[in-house]
């Protein structure tokens, strides 16, 4: 995956001597910027909102008036902030310039008001909007309208309170977080009040409540990208103290604060992940996510049998094998920021925050907090190193990640795709579900009506919360099972060409026939064989399939990684090529003899290997 990388050097070795003018510079600079995308996010939002009410679709790249509000970006700043000094005094990076703030703030304005449709309209390609009726178009118009009205004032009042105080008055932070919180609640109230007919969380996935929550969270972003220094409020966005950035190609734990964070494993204990920084030389922003796998348990029977360290993160260790084998020659993915996430939930990666109360003991179901908390993290480090050693700083838009999980962390590289896409704004991400198909066997004890009933719902004391977690285009119960989540994502693919999810899976896999509570081998194969003709050919879904007729489970991290292949072509060359020139990427899915090793198998109905 190629990001483009720019000329670096120390923070520490930077000794900056801020004169009375240029502390005035640095200010009006900064003010400026504030000012110049607190206008942009104004005038796009309001434009996006008439292009999908209009089109069902975003604003062309090209459209003038998006492009004018750009543009002003530009004349507002260039003038602001004539030259790097200005820059710098302002608490930029020491190496941006007045072109890179204005390219970063271009970004922060169009990609936020991206966010923010995605979130009220059903994804980038307005899926709930297409299907609603005339009420439900009128609640995702006024949630959209809510949505960006909070995130701009309350990024002006965030912003507003910090200027003062870099000009020698009082920013009094309390006060503005009580303003903001009531804005908060109000915009909830509104929403909720104009989604009568429907409830907003039955058309997008989250309620009033979480909505406003997200646009909140954005503005905070927002201001850690024009303030270098928000002091005094703690955004939870950018870098910032409680963030510490590891030293560079060692592996490093981070174990999460719950009263920061909101992480917790399945028993209680603390959330940690492990991270290793790429080498010094590689560019950092290149990174590769590995979400751990470990069943699932649904039932008290399953959570009590499941083995203790399946509820626990702190002991887990940095895989080296695989693709994470930071020795090998040949792994194209050696020398990237490797993050691996643990898995301490059985909630695939996806719960919500709830708890399943069981006699025995309770189980908390975080597991989509979990991943997505370390996922912020993540961003923050990249985020303090590349503002502190490049000129560019940091922009989503420039990051390169390859986001892959193996069985139960496929499923949840799965179903946390989206929110590496459109809250992380990491456009250029690929996904590598890797052993986790999640097909299902058309019985009562399946996937769709047994597991996705139970994984989606907010009931206590068994539901796990995820709905809120789900992408707002697939978050009903047909949505758990891959083939049905891949197709709804789709038609949002491709805005990139490293926009995909690549499947990886052998054809004859025990471990995900008996986790998807399939009674015969040959069912499961049958059933993965249809799930992958019935998604042959969609824009972004494509596939490496072995057919090794003895059971193999697990690739990305074992020795399977560079030996198993389709071909003459293995997993690691293939996802090489995938990662590299993303658009010339092919399924590579055999045929094999198993229609005769294993009789009952079906040949595919459509074209293979």
């Amino acid at each position: 995956m190629h990001v483009k990388r720019f000329v670096a050097t120390s923070l520490a070795c930077l000794v900056l001597t801020a004169t009375p003018a240029g502390a005035q510079s640095g200010r009006s600079c900064e003010k400026h910027a504030a000012a110049a995308l607190k206008g942009c996010i104004a005038s796009v939002t309001k434009l996006s909102r008439r292009c999908y009410l209009a089109t069902g679709s975003p604003c062309a790249d090209t459209d003038p008036a998006v492009q004018r509000a750009l543009d002003r970006i530009d004349k507002k700043v260039a003038s602001a902030c004539p030259d790097a000094s200005a820059v710098v005094a302002a608490g930029y990076g020491p190496l941006m310039t007045p072109s890179s703030v204005i390219a970063r703030l271009r970004e922060a304005c169009a990609g936020n008001a991206a966010s923010l449709a995605a979130r009220s309209f059903g994804g980038p390609h307005g899926a709930a909007l297409a299907s609603a009726a005339a009420a439900d178009r009128t609640c995702l118009e006024n949630a959209h309208k809510q949505g960006a009205s909070l995130l701009r004032k309350s990024f002006q009042l965030r912003s507003k309170c910090i200027t003062k105080r870099r000009g020698g008055g009082t920013c009094d932070a309390a006060k503005t977080e009580n303003k903001i919180s009531r804005r908060i609640t109000k915009a909830a109230s509104r929403i909720a009040a104009r989604c009568t007919a429907t409830p907003i969380e039955n058309l997008v996935a989250v309620d009033a409540s979480d909505f406003s929550a997200r646009a909140d969270e954005q503005s905070r972003c927002m201001v850690a990208v024009v303030h270098g220094d928000p002091t005094p409020f703690s955004l939870g966005c950018g870098p910032r103290a409680e963030v510490s950035v590891p030293a560079r190609g060692q592996d490093v734990q981070i174990v999460l604060n719950e009263a920061v964070w909101g992480t917790r494993c399945g028993l209680g204990d603390p959330y940690a992940f492990w991270i290793r920084l790429a080498p010094q030389g590689s560019p950092v922003e290149r990174i590769a996510f590995h979400l751990q796998g470990g069943g699932a348990c649904f039932t008290e029977a399953e959570c009590q049998a499941a083995p203790a360290n399946r509820f626990d993160a702190l002991s887990d260790q940095m895989p080296h094998a695989g693709w994470f084998n930071t020795t090998g020659a040949a792994n194209p993915f050696k020398d990237w920021t490797l993050v691996f996430l643990p898995y301490c939930t059985q909630d695939i990666h996806m719960g919500g925050g709830k708890a399943s109360v069981f006699p025995s003991g309770t189980v908390y179901r975080y597991g989509g907090i979990n991943a997505r908390a370390a996922i912020r993290y993540v961003r923050d480090v990249i985020w303090t190193i590349l503002d502190a050693e490049t000129a560019a700083g940091y922009r989503p838009d420039l990051l390169g990640v390859a986001f892959g999980g193996t069985s139960a962390g496929g499923f949840g590289a799965e179903y946390n795709y989206h929110y590496v896409l459109d809250d992380m704004r990491w456009v250029n991400s690929t996904a590598i579900p890797n052993s986790a198909q999640g097909v299902d066997n058309g019985q009562p004890t399946g996937i769709l009506q047994f597991a996705a009933p139970v994984a989606l719902s907010d009931t206590d004391p068994i539901g796990w919360g995820a709905r809120r977690m789900m992408p707002p285009y697939c978050f009903t119960d047909p949505c758990v099972v891959h083939a049905n989540m891949q197709a709804a994502s789709a038609p949002r693919l491709g805005a990139t060409p490293y926009q995909q999810f690549l499947n990886l899976t052998n054809q004859v896999d025990d471990v995900q026939r008996q986790t998807t509570y399939f009674t015969s081998i040959v069912d499961w194969t049958n059933a993965l064989r249809a799930a992958y003709c019935s998604n042959q050919g969609l824009t972004g879904v494509r596939y490496f399939m072995p057919a090794v007729p003895t059971s193999i489970h697990g690739i990305l991290l074992t020795s399977r990684y560079s030996s198993l292949s389709v071909g003459g072509v293995t997993v690691r060359d293939w996802l090489s090529a995938a990662v590299d020139t993303p658009a010339q990427v092919t399924d590579l899915v055999e045929e094999g003899t198993l229609v005769t090793d294993m009789p009952g198998v079906l040949p595919f109905s459509c074209p293979v290997q």
